[in-house]
């Protein structure tokens, strides 16, 4: 009779989905994240991203010293809602951004680091000791300069000795950004996770150029950029799905995410939270409440109670 009566009180009461979702230790109240390289300049930046959504918020990547950056034009827009750019990386160095963010309380913030030797990214960590960091994320995969980014996570030996270092450095947890570079991502995956990365994001720009026909010369000053946005998704949803099948890992989702429909493909392939970044140039602020709303309609819709119920469904035959 008991177990009656609770069978149609469970029926009839619906369980709010959250949105609450983890990546290893790292807990976030929503699984929407701003990705590195846009927006990630000012605590007052973050704290409005946070206030609109973002479960997180990653910095631009941050080098030992200020960087500049490339000299205009940095960026393109080509057909099929995409971008190419070739910033340079500019930042204004760990040192100046760690007393910028010293005062956060509130905001989950990730902190990407860029780097050539392990020695860089271990100063760089120990400028943020005094901060209320959420994690690091390892730049391991900037496709257009030079001894940084892709350069260092193709050198498999550079990748054990970088994420070795920055383990033993903080006990915060660690993330790996990977992308496409000249060795096949997943060599870079594996050193990193032997090596004891926490986490890994996937996927970074991919290496790309634009020409102007008049001119008949390369539309950025580097000539060669990173292409971002809708065009990338199908590569970055690829990478999710192998690395997912391949790999005991937690896996942020990152590449042309700019609907609920893609976040929630991501979560399908693997992938436990996303990060996006083109979209917030798109569609601003606002993206990061439509998103959320979009997997929690899309939650209630299908029964599922928590993000983890999604993660990895395409995998299973």
């Amino acid at each position: 009779m008991n177990q009656l009566l609770y069978s149609k009180l469970g029926s009839l009461i619906k369980v709010e989905p959250s949105l609450t979702t983890s990546i290893g230790q790292i807990q976030l109240d929503k699984p929407v994240m701003l990705a590195s390289g846009i927006l990630g300049i000012s605590l007052d930046v973050f704290n409005r991203l946070y206030r609109s959504g973002a479960g997180a918020v990653v910095t631009k990547s941050l080098s030992k010293e200020p960087w500049e950056g490339y000299p205009n034009p940095t960026i393109f827009s080509v057909k099929g809602d995409g971008w190419i750019n070739a910033v340079g990386l500019s930042n204004p160095g760990a040192l100046n951004f760690a007393k910028m963010i010293q005062p956060n309380q509130d905001v989950p913030i990730i902190v990407s680091l860029v780097g050539s030797i392990p020695e860089e990214f271990e100063m760089m960590i120990k400028e943020f000791e005094n901060c209320k960091v959420t994690a690091y994320e390892l730049n391991l995969s900037c496709p257009h300069v030079a001894k940084v980014g892709l350069e260092v996570g193709d050198d498999p030996e550079l990748v054990k000795k970088i994420v070795t270092t920055v383990k033993n450095t903080t006990n915060i947890p660690v993330i790996a950004k990977v992308g496409l570079g000249t060795t096949h991502y997943l060599n870079t995956v594996s050193t990193a996770i032997d090596s004891g990365i926490d986490a890994i994001t996937a996927i970074n720009t991919v290496r790309a150029m634009a020409i102007d026909v008049e001119t008949q010369r390369p539309i950025l000053s580097n000539k060669f950029g990173g292409l971002s946005g809708s065009p990338i998704k199908p590569i970055a949803l690829r990478c999710v799905y192998e690395i997912s099948s391949k790999y005991d890992i937690p896996i942020i989702g990152c590449g042309g995410i700019s609907t609920w429909e893609d976040a929630v493909e991501f979560f399908l392939a693997g992938s436990s939270a996303i990060q996006l970044g083109s979209a917030v140039g798109d569609n601003w602020v606002n993206v990061f409440d439509e998103i959320n709303k979009g997997i929690l309609q899309y939650m209630k819709r299908k029964g599922y109670s928590k993000i983890t119920d999604m993660v990895g469904l395409a995998k299973k035959s």
